[in-house]
């Protein structure tokens, strides 16, 4: 059955978040009723063409249980990327969990490289320049909006 599994056994609260334009930190919290031996595997598509892989480096918490993830190497299409955590224990079934992300959602942006001011106080005008952050999917020229606050001294 889809739905196997002790219930409240499954994982909660995942979220992902990508930084860094390549990698991804997925966490997630151990099921309010899940037995204390349970331990979580994440599985990640970024597509229906692509295969699905294992969490690359695990990262443990309490009883040394798998509580969250980072993969290197993450680059975000246009498709929504599936996951998938499931979970074993000695005692009983454990639920899985699965859901579709956006990856350019939960992509975390840097701020603004390389920001320059050049001043002239006779014509009372500045000229303030900067690179947009690098990020790692397609639609590079359509996400940006900047505010620029200024502060007279």
């Amino acid at each position: 059955p889809v739905f196997a599994g002790m219930n409240g056994s499954a994982i909660e609260n995942f979220s992902c978040v990508i930084y860094n334009i390549f990698l991804m930190n997925c966490t997630w919290q151990a099921g309010r009723h899940a037995p204390t031996d349970t331990q979580y595997f994440l599985y990640w598509q970024k597509s229906r063409e692509d295969n699905q892989m294992e969490c690359e480096i695990y990262i443990k918490y309490e009883n040394s249980r798998n509580m969250g993830c980072i993969f290197q190497n993450v680059s975000i299409g246009t498709e929504k990327a599936y996951f998938l955590v499931n979970g074993s224990s000695r005692d009983s079934l454990i639920q899985f969990y699965d859901e579709y992300i956006d990856l350019y959602k939960i992509e975390k942006l840097m701020p603004p490289s390389n920001i320059t001011v050049n001043c002239d106080e006779t014509k009372n005008d500045c000229i303030i320049q900067w690179q947009r952050p690098q990020i790692s999917h397609s639609n590079k020229n359509k996400c940006f909006k900047y505010e620029i606050n200024i502060k007279y001294k």
